[in-house]
């Protein structure tokens, strides 16, 4: 058996790993300056650019009737006839019903028979008076105390006969209310009763609704930051689901001018011409609309524009470093996205901002 040597083993192995180390000392290179040194971002930057833009807006709108009424009777009585039905044209002024009410004619009669005895107490105290102002003109002829009673009588029967034949008109107003009349032209869009309901006082029973159809309202509720690009000369075309591909054109009639509190929007009404009788009262309609600010305001790239959970911001480049300028957004027109801040058109806008850019970073411009 060979004999080993184990000292000289041990020594061998000692030495090994400062070999090693050596030998990976010699290996390493040095490290570049440039790597070390954390290099600065590069951005683009933009302008704001000044704008009075005109833009197209879509919304949904309503066509309604111009003029719309719900007629209810003003006395309380029976139908006695019905000249018109749903679906009829009427004519202003046309007797669309007829009621009947037996102790409104019998009130009528009453007062008109209390007229006639009033009126002649007024003529025989008239006349009593004019023939004693003649005879007192002869001096002595007529005590002045029999002149000043008859004077006063016939004042008293001329007020009399005033009021009788006031209570005489009024109670034949109530006789024409027994006749019901179209108040304009239109169509009967309703009809609520038939001959001898019961209607008036307490019956909260309507007896039409008339619509004016000849012309039409679209209404639009215009959001609140578009409210101010409408006037007068605001056009819009709009469609309806009834005639596919038909453009229908107006102009702006009239709007609320205050904003609803509930959807916060302002009412625009465009008048539209129906004489063919193509659209309906109650159409809804897909509206676009061309508007225009009423002043030039200040537009940026929307890629311009950080929406995050600090606020809305730009980032404004002041002698290479990052300044965060909050914005209020206005209206978008394609790639462009309207902003209200201190800013001017001189200002340096990165043009691709993130929330990356913190403030006060260096930065360095393309």
């Amino acid at each position: 058996m060979r004999h080993i040597n184990f000292n000289k083993y041990m020594k061998v192995l000692y030495f090994i790993p400062f070999i090693l180390l050596i030998n990976a000392c010699g290996n390493e290179k040095p490290v570049a300056k440039d790597s070390q040194k954390k290099q600065l971002q590069s951005v683009q930057i933009v302008r704001p650019v000044e704008d009075q833009a005109v833009y197209l807006l879509e919304l949904p709108g309503e066509l309604k009737a111009f003029e719309q009424v719900v007629l209810y009777p003003k006395v309380k009585g029976f139908v006695k006839q019905l000249f018109v039905d749903r679906g009829s044209n009427v004519h202003r002024g046309q007797l669309l019903a007829l009621l009947e009410a037996p102790e409104i004619t019998q009130q009528y009669l009453s007062a008109k028979a209390d007229e006639n005895k009033f009126y002649q107490d007024y003529q025989y105290s008239r006349q009593s008076y004019e023939r004693l102002k003649r005879a007192a003109a002869r001096s002595g002829a007529v005590a002045e105390i029999e002149l000043d009673r008859a004077s006063s009588k016939f004042r008293s029967d001329s007020a009399a006969y005033a009021s009788v034949k006031a209570k005489t008109g009024a109670s034949a107003q109530l006789q024409q209310y027994l006749k019901i009349t179209a108040p304009f032209d239109g169509i009967i869009t309703d009809r609520n009763v038939s001959v001898g309901a019961l209607v008036g006082e307490g019956t909260q029973t309507s007896l039409f609704s008339l619509s004016q159809t000849k012309d039409l309202r679209l209404t639009v509720a215009i959001p609140e930051k578009h409210g101010p690009s409408l006037s007068k000369n605001t056009k819009v075309s709009f469609t309806v689901a009834g005639h596919p591909g038909k453009v229908y054109p107006s102009v702006l009639s009239r709007k609320s001018g205050v904003l609803d509190q509930q959807s916060r929007s302002i009412t625009a009404e465009f008048d539209v011409s129906n004489s063919r009788g193509d659209l309906s009262g109650g159409d809804y309609a897909q509206v676009k609309l061309s508007l225009q600010r009423p002043v030039r305001t200040l537009w940026l790239p929307t890629s311009s524009v950080v929406n995050a959970q600090s606020g809305i911001f730009v980032v404004k480049i002041d002698q290479n470093r990052v300044f965060r300028v909050p914005v209020t957004l206005g209206i978008r027109n394609g790639e462009l996205q309207e902003v209200f801040g201190e800013l001017s058109q001189e200002d340096e806008i990165v043009k691709s901002a993130s929330e990356e850019l913190t403030e006060g970073m260096k930065i360095v411009i393309k």
